[in-house]
């Protein structure tokens, strides 16, 4: 029995992450506030109760053995778990404050979600949010690299939480230069004599069909050929605006750029459902609890302005 008390000594195992963290005995007691020889002794104590060495030592330092490796991880989710459940006890007591890291995609991000921070800041001012904006690859929530994400698709690992957050649909747009020079289409088949720029297919990507433009209007088995193909929604609304041509974007986009004009309003593109996602373990924090539920409201009411002004059912 004494020997399992030993083995679970909480101040050992915070000095031997400290140590690890620190790459010496030296540095981990400066930070601990202990001595060398007391570090030295807490380690060696700790190496007898588990009767194995955790450190190879030589000259140019400390080095983990193969043993020390895999306890040095079970340490550290140990000290992971142990400082979300403290930051879950924190956020109990208290106000919704702190860091808040959102992830989501480079045009949603910049179009859509950051022009309703300056509102979520103002009724919410001491949660400090970082956005990270990326089309390339998903930020790992598990890890910790960002706390929530919006995301362009149903979510399947059982350990993250996800809320819908709207259906985005996709119109066709262009610039007001570009129409001049070219003229405004008046019905599909009218696309056959427009520059078009579309979603590259090279690689693998959330964002389905949005090359639909290329047989819109067509007869069967017959495509257009674009203009520009690029695997960036922002990159294609960046080319939009230079009036290289049309193209699909989401609907969002007017609202940021009134010199972009709604081409065949009449034609209802594709559309993707907009998830808020976070892991299982924040499903306590106060910080994911009110930017969740401040976004799905947002989103509650654009949707019911576009419905209204395009005469559909939201989401359809």
């Amino acid at each position: 029995m004494s020997k399992r008390l030993k083995i679970v000594d909480w101040d050992r195992l915070r000095v031997f992450h400290a140590v690890v963290e620190a790459g010496s005995f030296t540095q981990a007691g400066r930070k601990l506030q202990l001595s060398q020889s007391a570090v030295s002794r807490q380690i060696c104590s700790l190496e007898e109760s588990l009767t194995v060495p955790l450190f190879y030592r030589h000259a140019r330092g400390l080095v983990l053995t193969e043993q020390g490796e895999g306890f040095y991880r079970s340490v550290q989710e140990m000290e992971s778990q142990l400082a979300q459940g403290l930051s879950r006890i924190t956020e109990s007591r208290g106000q919704a404050e702190g860091p808040l890291k959102i992830t989501t995609s480079v045009t949603f991000g910049s179009a859509w979600l950051t022009s309703r921070i300056n509102l979520f800041h103002q009724q919410y001012p001491h949660i400090a949010v970082s956005l990270i904006l990326v089309d390339s690859t998903e930020i790992d929530l598990f890890s910790r690299q960002a706390d929530v994400a919006i995301r362009f698709a149903e979510q399947t690992n059982s350990k993250l939480i996800q809320r819908k957050l709207m259906t985005i649909r996709y119109q066709l747009f262009a610039s007001r230069e570009y129409l001049r020079q070219h003229g405004s289409p008046a019905t599909a088949k009218d696309l056959d004599n427009h520059e078009l720029i579309v979603y590259g297919d090279e690689f693998n990507s959330t964002f389905k069909n949005l090359d639909w433009v290329l047989e819109l209007g067509c007869e069967p088995g017959k495509e257009r050929t674009p203009a520009l193909r690029v695997n960036s929604i922002y990159g294609i609304y960046r080319a939009v605006k230079s009036g290289l041509g049309i193209a699909a974007l989401p609907y969002y986009i007017m609202d940021e750029s009134p010199d972009l004009v709604h081409v065949l309003p009449d034609v209802l593109g594709p559309s993707m459902d907009a998830y808020f996602v976070y892991p299982e373990e924040l499903r306590w924090s106060k910080r994911v609890a009110v930017i969740r539920d401040f976004l799905l409201e947002q989103a509650k009411e654009e949707q019911g302005v576009q419905a209204q002004e395009q005469k559909v059912p939201a989401g359809a």
